[in-house]
């Protein structure tokens, strides 16, 4: 059985840092695509930074270089080093994986969460002004 239990999230003022992690465990291969996506209330769930089993990285627009994903492959587990916050990156954040090739990352793109099988069950980061 596949997991991801999320850790870290929490309340910061506009410029601070947060660090997300996700250890994943049940997979019977490390060739799997991850990714971090956040939902706001009243908005859709969007991409934030996806990366695959060779390490290429991609991220959303509106993080890039701010936000830098991660993986550690002897833990098996995700991170999201988040820098120079803002109160527009409030949200619920969800680590996401899949045990798939993951060749729009490569392309610079996050990908929507229908890609993706696996779901941590989320942390709040919330950034005040």
């Amino acid at each position: 059985q596949v997991q991801l239990v999320q850790s870290g999230g929490g309340s910061v003022q506009a410029g601070g840092s947060l660090r997300l992690s996700c250890p994943v465990s049940g997979y019977t291969s490390r060739s799997y695509c991850m990714a971090w996506f956040r939902q706001a209330p009243g908005k859709e769930r969007e991409g934030v930074a996806g990366i695959d089993s060779d390490g290429s990285t991609s991220y959303a627009d509106s993080v890039k270089g701010r936000f830098t994903i991660s993986k550690d492959n002897a833990k098996d587990e995700l991170y999201l080093q988040m820098t120079s916050l803002k109160p527009e990156d409030t949200a619920m954040y969800y680590c996401a994986a899949d045990l798939m090739k993951c060749p729009w990352i490569e392309g610079g793109l996050v990908g929507p969460p229908e890609l993706y099988n696996d779901w941590g069950q989320g942390t709040q980061v919330t950034v005040s002004s």
